[in-house]
């Protein structure tokens, strides 16, 4: 699970070509019948750290394909490769594009277990010559027994998925029940592979794999040292020989290509992945068992808290309360998690709901931290789930949320959540041509903006590549100068020092910023002839994350002078994989934008000012 893997350990993955330089290594190692390749996260991350997804993939997928090594990709239903729905033109082209790019195998799963949502999917997959598995997400509650997931594999068979895979995404699914699902699936369809995907997390991933071979699972899926355990997958090694000690027959392993794909992954990680990489995410945690988060998450949920632990110390210190730790926070949002879960009704923990759920949880936590209430802060990506926009949840939800919801004019949908969201691969080809960028062998780029536009933007104006060497030169430099203990590190791209020469005698000063955040952007989006700039009042940031006047080319942002009512949208914040709605929260007249679109706010931040 090469993706899955790094996916699992921390933000990024290698580039193209340290994916080249190991696909050789993969292939002589002499075990594997399929490579997972792309899919997920794949091409978000190469787009944001300036690095053409398309060539990547063309590249990575060429050594496999010479070899008849499968290839596999994981896609997400209504939502494609990215974390939000997507209009079906753009994803029946993800299904040709990714055949010709040479991926085999789609591996499709709905975050709801809703199998209407993966119909397309199945059926794109057939129409651009890919085999379509369609995937349980497996969990662990009252309403996710072992009957439901053998009438949603029945559903997706009929359907014409000609595999069904096995997604434990957070390795929670207890080993016994997995073997029964397993054998339900196959005593009800003999000629139906299936393929086990198990984290590691809580501890249950070796005797799950045991319990799914022996009930007849066809394929298992691994990851190898340094990147297995902790928060990925069951190693290599260890499957290999309990397999083996059982009584199958398993391929050999070419250990001198083992330790060479071993030491090129140590290398990779040494070259910039590992400043991403937790080390948390290395170690498994029983405590997972409970709040069921899975693996492929936890990469980015570790640098989630970071972040928000500085908030909520910050806050804790000027209340003059202790300050908590990494641990604190993180077993506070495990307890939240469970709290909330049932009130939301049961989503499986998989992309993006396991981040729509977290990301409320912890929400929850730093607003009750502060003083205030629970569900003061959802995200509109969340309020679609709660709603039925996204798909039909395993349980009821608590009558409260919708209450909540009503009371701010959301209403629940009952239709097909395909229906809301029309094709549109005519508007984007219309901003391809305005721009005068290539469309791309078989249309790729074209395919690229459609799926991740605003990543696609940063990509081709080159913002994204700066910001990531960056974000990377910081990440170095704190390795360097380690914070002292109780101090709480500033993020900035601001210069801390500067070297200066006077009369041929060098000097290094100190700058300091009393009020970052503070200063508007510049005299093109203020002052709107407004003589009196002491008495304007503030629109801050309410969290961290990339500001965002607009989400999608259909959204008009506000300007200066705008006249603005309290509840009014003035933007977004991409915070933790998903949009949150930023409202005014008082009357007044626009007078700076003191944030521009894509801007990294801290919480705090003026984004606007107001007469």
């Amino acid at each position: 699970m090469y993706r899955d893997m790094w996916q699992s350990s921390g933000k990024y993955m290698p580039r193209a070509d340290q994916l080249v330089r190991v696909a050789g290594p993969i292939i002589d190692m002499g075990c594997f019948a399929r490579v997972e390749t792309n899919g997920g996260g794949f091409e978000q991350i190469n787009l944001l750290f300036g690095e053409n997804p398309n060539t990547a993939l063309r590249q990575w997928t060429k050594s496999f394909n010479e070899v008849g090594i499968q290839t596999q990709m994981l896609e997400r239903g209504l939502n494609g490769i990215r974390m939000y729905p997507v209009a079906a033109d753009v994803r029946r082209m993800m299904f040709h594009l990714k055949k010709k790019q040479g991926t085999d195998i789609a591996r499709s799963f709905d975050g709801l277990n809703d199998v209407q949502n993966l119909e397309l999917s199945v059926r794109y997959a057939l129409e651009g010559g890919m085999i379509p598995q369609g995937a349980l997400c497996i969990t662990h509650s009252k309403v996710h027994t072992i009957e439901y997931y053998l009438k949603m594999a029945d559903d997706l068979i009929e359907m014409g998925a000609t595999e069904i895979g096995i997604k434990d995404m957070a390795g929670v699914g207890r080993p016994v029940s997995l073997g029964r699902i397993v054998k339900g699936i196959k005593d009800r369809h003999p000629k139906i592979l299936v393929q086990f995907h198990c984290h590691s997390g809580p501890g249950f991933s070796v005797a799950s794999t045991l319990q799914a071979v022996d009930a007849g699972a066809d394929i298992v899926d691994v990851a190898m040292e340094p990147v297995s355990w902790g928060t990925g997958h069951a190693d290599l090694l260890t499957i290999h020989a309990m397999l083996e000690d059982a009584g199958y027959e398993v391929p050999k392993i070419n250990m001198n290509a083992y330790m060479k794909v071993r030491s090129l992954t140590q290398e990779f990680i040494d070259d910039f992945l590992g400043y991403y990489m937790s080390p948390k995410n290395r170690l498994m945690n029983s405590l997972l068992i409970g709040s069921g988060l899975p693996g492929g998450m936890m990469g980015s949920l570790m640098a989630d808290l970071e972040l928000n632990l500085e908030s909520v110390n910050k806050y804790l210190t000027k209340s003059g309360e202790l300050q908590l730790t990494q641990d604190d926070l993180l077993i506070k949002l495990f307890d939240e998690v469970e709290y909330i879960w049932p009130k939301l009704g049961y989503p499986p923990l998989v992309t993006p709901y396991s981040q729509y759920v977290k990301n409320v949880a912890l929400m929850n936590v730093i607003q009750l931290i502060k003083g205030r209430e629970r569900w003061s802060m959802v995200s509109d990506n969340t309020w679609d789930m709660i709603l039925g926009r996204n798909g039909k949840l395993p349980g009821p939800v608590d009558p409260a949320l919708v209450e909540l919801a009503t009371s701010q004019g959301k209403e629940v949908f009952n239709g097909v959540p395909q229906d809301l969201y029309p094709d549109n691969l005519d508007l984007f080809r219309a901003e391809m041509k305005q721009n005068s960028w290539d469309l791309g062998q078989d249309e790729e780029e074209l395919f690229e903006l459609a799926m991740h536009p605003e990543q696609y933007r940063a990509y081709k104006s080159g913002k994204a590549k700066e910001a990531f060497h960056q974000d990377l030169k910081e990440k170095k430099q704190e390795k360097l100068v380690p914070v002292t203990k109780g101090e709480v590190a500033v993020k900035t791209d601001l210069p801390r020092t500067l070297d200066i020469e006077v009369n041929g005698e060098k000097f290094q000063v100190k700058i300091g910023y009393p009020n970052v955040g503070a200063t508007p952007i510049s005299s093109e989006n203020g002052s709107a002839g407004h003589a009196d700039l002491q008495n304007l009042r503030e629109i801050t940031a309410p969290i961290e994350g990339t500001f965002m006047l607009t989400k999608d080319s259909a959204e008009r942002p506000i300007k200066v002078g705008d006249i603005i009512k309290k509840g009014d949208l003035i933007g977004y914040i991409e915070s933790m994989k998903v949009y949150n709605a930023i409202t005014a929260d008082k009357n007044g007249e626009v007078v700076e934008i003191c944030s521009r679109n894509g801007d990294q706010v801290i919480e705090d931040e003026v984004l606007i000012r107001i007469a």
